[in-house]
């Protein structure tokens, strides 16, 4: 059973492995972004979207522990 799960995870890794190397082939157009006047360098695409995805998978949990942090600080001073 445990050499099934692993074989079924390393699977699922490949697949989404294969997917991503797939969008980023596909994807090859070049942007250059502008955000408050500032243009970005022109890139393709695709590392656009991967970038930002990656900052989005930083902040998430960053922000998700500051608010655990903030409600456990919040309940220590209401007694």
């Amino acid at each position: 059973m445990r050499n099934l799960k692993r074989v079924l995870l390393a699977v699922v890794v490949l697949i989404v492995v294969l997917l991503v190397l797939a969008f980023i082939l596909e994807n090859q157009q070049s942007v250059s972004l502008m955000f408050f006047g500032w243009a970005g360098p022109q890139l393709a695409i695709s590392v656009v979207i991967v970038v930002a995805l990656l900052i989005g998978m930083l902040i998430g949990p960053i922000l998700g522990w500051f608010m655990g942090w903030r409600r456990k600080s919040s309940k220590k001073h209401s007694y």
